[in-house]
């Protein structure tokens, strides 16, 4: 008996194998290294192959996952990309479905570059506050290389839109190991001076080897530092750079920076004048405005009439007059009579009372002051007799009467023997009266 033989269709043939690769660990994850070939840009998702010198595999990379590439990939280029390998079931050929690519040879960079972004972004530079960019610059200052195309489209563009201002190269290299110091050195050399309003840095398109200087950390530190505001154009407008998340301002193309360094001159003018014209037409009708309200206050009965603003206040007044000078009489007239009253009341009952509370205290007051009168008197008397026995012992008289008398001689008293000479003439003073005396002899003791 022969083996009964089962056929499979091309379409479960093909689910099984593709089910086998879906299962299988190795191929859900796979590095792979090769050169692009067949490359088209695609508007949305990337069919192209990856081959080296021996084999060639189809590759499909969808849109979601080639936005994220930061180059532009061309035909024989090396890459680096890592995926899965699956089926498709439509032709039965399996495929190499492309999540991230690199170019061969630049990881390394991609990562140095992904750990300075993290470790800047960290410091603050990326998030700080911009510099406003000055609308109406005087001077530009543009960092780039003297014989790009770079300078020429700024320029070109700066004399379109803003003839007056002045743009200034600061030649440096743009590529290379040299490069970053270069760059560092005319930023620093630009804000040394001082004299520009603006500063544009940057250079053309290219890979990520030659746009690498405007990723060196001191370039970005230098960016960072600077007083005068800096737009960065590097690249395409694909390409970003950390000089372009420090930089104040990040313009997609040069044009597109010399469109952010300026203003367009004619629209300026053009809206001066209208601004002009509206703040002329503005006053014009102000002015209007207040003629009519000054005539209007002209004509009005306060000047044509002025009398006319106070007669209503003269009559008020008047009446306000007439009826104080009644009040006041009237409370003139209320105070007579009840001084009257009072008057009467005062003198009818409590006057009598008072005149002899008066008399009463006055009789007592005299009382008491004779008898003062007379003690004070008595007291003098006493002591004038004092006064008169104290001196009387001691009047020379008193004395004199003890038997004692004094000597003078021409109203002089004389107080010593010594004074005296035999035969002068001199007076004795008794307590009765004095005797004439002659000198017969004197002795002293």
């Amino acid at each position: 008996m022969s083996d009964e033989k089962k056929y499979l269709t091309v379409t479960a043939l093909t689910r099984y194998i593709k089910r086998k690769f879906t299962a299988d660990p190795y191929m859900r994850r796979v590095y792979l290294t090769g050169e692009i070939s067949n490359f088209r840009l695609r508007p949305k998702h990337q069919y192209f192959s990856l081959k080296d010198e021996n084999a060639v595999i189809d590759v499909v990379m969808f849109a979601s996952d080639f936005s994220k590439v930061k180059f532009r990939p061309e035909e024989g280029m090396k890459v680096i990309v890592s995926g899965r390998v699956d089926v498709y079931e439509g032709s039965g050929k399996y495929q190499f479905y492309v999540e991230t690519m690199e170019p061969e040879g630049i990881g390394a960079l991609y990562q140095a570059l992904k750990e300075l972004q993290q470790k800047l972004s960290a410091e603050g530079l990326f998030s700080a506050p911009k510099k406003p960019i000055n609308r109406f610059p005087k001077r530009i200052a543009v960092i780039t290389s003297r014989s790009g195309a770079v300078i020429q489209d700024i320029r070109t563009t700066i004399r379109r839109r803003y003839p007056i201002a002045q743009v200034v190269l600061f030649p440096a290299v743009v590529q290379g190991a040299q490069a970053a110091d270069t760059l560092v050195a005319r930023l620093k050399e630009v804000n040394a001076r001082g004299d520009f309003d603006t500063i544009i840095i940057g250079r053309g398109g290219g890979s990520i080897e030659d746009l690498w200087p405007f990723n060196e950390e001191k370039v970005a530190r230098a960016i960072f530092d600077s007083k005068i505001p800096v737009i960065s154009s590097v690249g395409h407008e694909t390409d970003t750079t950390i000089a372009d998340l420090v930089a104040d301002v990040r313009a997609a193309t040069p044009t597109a920076a010399a469109e952010l360094a300026t203003s367009v001159l004619s629209d300026d003018l053009a809206m001066i004048d209208q601004l002009r014209y509206r703040l002329v037409k503005s006053m014009r009708n102000r002015i209007e405005y207040l003629k009519q309200r000054f005539e209007k206050c002209k004509n009005s009965y306060i000047f044509m009439q002025p009398e006319r603003l106070y007669e209503g206040y003269l009559q008020k007044l008047d009446r306000m007059q007439n009826e104080l000078i009644g009040l006041t009489q009237n409370k003139i007239s209320q105070g007579k009579n009840r001084l009257t009253v009072a008057n009467k009341v005062l003198y009818g009952r409590i006057m009598p009372d008072r005149i002899s509370l008066l008399q009463s205290e006055l009789k007592q007051d005299r009382r008491q002051l004779e008898s003062a009168g007379i003690s004070r008197l008595k007291n003098s008397e006493n002591r004038f007799i004092k006064a008169k026995n104290a001196l009387d012992m001691l009047s020379p008289l008193r004395v004199m009467g003890r038997g004692f008398t004094y000597v003078t001689q021409e109203d002089h008293v004389i107080k010593s023997v010594n004074e005296l000479s035999v035969g002068e003439e001199i007076k004795l003073h008794l307590q009765d009266g004095y005797a004439n005396a002659s000198i017969i002899e004197t002795e002293k003791e």
